[in-house]
């Protein structure tokens, strides 16, 4: 069966509203491990996590930053209207380019109060950086399908965006924790490596590691290694369609250099375990980007994108994980690129064959999410019983919860 056939309420489960974690545990790396390998279950804590994986062996994560994407505007009337910058225009070519813009940017984004805002107007806001003011202002230029563009601009200019994001703008914690943001989130809502500003979602799986654990890890020799995918709004976007044709799945900057690369390709006869789903999404994505230069050569750089449903289209069932990144740091070598900087849409489902992890670390996940459909497809058909584990032996749930470790 074609993924797009897939039913999404055949991924479901119920979630007790009390078992969403709403705050994290005083101590990130005590909270619940759930391992599944060999289709046995046992329960430990992330402090522990090093135990079970194989010495020699890579472990890789999302180094992405969470940037303080919400701005909180107030109207000449009194209305208060608010911006979550979602992703940078089409104008930049990646977010890093736009993050680090001065004086101006335009930006993609949801508002707040959209009724109340009218093309054109100009709103503002006053930031204290130091002994100095920050005038910011943000100009609606247009609505874009389901979000708007909109400049934004602020003087003095001599300021990053993300430095001004910092300064102006508000952790945005996922919509199921129904509270506002603490002064405790802008640290704990963040891995303890995250260092590209460009998300507006944290990779959550990684929020349980520490210092400690990193020393415990390289005490095994567990070598770290990092990745960047900047998450997007759309990781929380629900999927309203039947089946999943009718989905769109949500595009995702990913940031990787030859040498991780290279990485990948040296272990890939020994042991690869991914931190977060966001992890597993980039890695895969490599395969299919290096398929891509081998099905054809001269494409062009601007097309080396993953589309959704490219996986499930392109006929790789000869080539190799080897063969795909062999290619595809030949294509970088050609391009004179040391960092592959591209989109991904890829769509992970069961029926998906994962080439290069061979274990995931992952929270656990919403009903009829697709991260959801892609744990069952690493997984496989045990997702349920792996989830009804969790929820009998009281397992918090998604960003700030509990988590597992899957092997395949």
């Amino acid at each position: 069966m074609h993924p797009k056939s897939i039913a999404i309420k055949d991924f479901t489960y119920q979630l007790p509203e009390e078992r969403i974690a709403r705050y994290p545990l005083p101590e990130r790396d005590s909270s619940k491990l759930l391992i599944y390998k060999d289709k046995k279950l046992q329960e430990d804590i992330y402090r522990h996590i090093d135990e079970y994986l194989p010495t020699d062996s890579l472990l890789l994560f999302n180094n992405t930053k969470v940037v303080e994407a919400r701005l909180l505007f107030q109207k000449p009337t009194g209305a208060s209207i608010e911006v979550f910058c979602l992703e940078p225009h089409a104008d930049y070519p990646d977010i890093t380019t736009a993050m680090s813009q001065k004086g101006r940017v335009t930006w993609m984004c949801l508002i707040g109060g959209a009724s109340k805002w009218k093309s054109g107007q100009i709103l503002e806001k006053r930031i204290a950086h130091g002994s100095e003011i920050i005038l910011l202002q943000a100009k609606y230029l247009e609505k874009v399908k389901d979000s708007f563009a909109i400049e934004l601009s602020w003087a003095p200019d001599t300021l990053s965006f993300a430095e001004v994001l910092h300064l102006a703008g508000i952790i945005p914690l996922p919509p199921y924790i129904k509270r506002a943001a603490e002064v405790t989130d802008a640290t704990r809502y963040q891995t303890i490596y995250a260092q590209s500003d460009g998300s507006v979602a944290a990779p959550t799986a990684g929020l349980h590691f520490t210092e400690s654990l990193f020393e415990r890890l390289q005490a095994r020799n567990i070598q770290r290694s990092y990745v960047t995918l900047h998450v997007g709004a759309g990781t929380f976007q629900p999927v309203k369609s039947d089946v999943m044709d009718g989905h769109e799945m949500h595009v995702e900057f990913i940031d990787v250099p030859a040498t991780l690369i290279q990485q990948l390709i040296d272990y890939s006869d020994k042991h690869i375990t991914v931190v977060g789903t966001t992890s597993l999404r980039t890695v895969e994505s490599l395969y299919w980007l290096g398929v891509k230069t081998i099905l054809h050569p001269d494409i062009i750089p601007g097309e080396l994108v993953v589309r959704q449903w490219d996986a499930y289209e392109l006929d790789a069932t000869h080539i190799t994980a080897v063969d795909a990144l062999n290619s595809l740091l030949q294509y970088m070598q050609k391009h004179q690129w040391e960092r592959l900087i591209t989109k991904t849409q890829l769509l992970i489902t069961p029926g998906y064959t994962i080439r290069i992890p061979r274990a995931l670390v992952t929270n656990f996940h919403q009903p009829q999410s697709t991260l959801l459909l892609l744990v069952a497809a690493f997984a496989g058909n045990e997702w349920r019983s792996i989830y009804e584990y969790a929820l009998e032996h009281e397992f918090r749930f998604l960003s700030y919860g509990d988590g597992c470790l899957l092997f395949r």
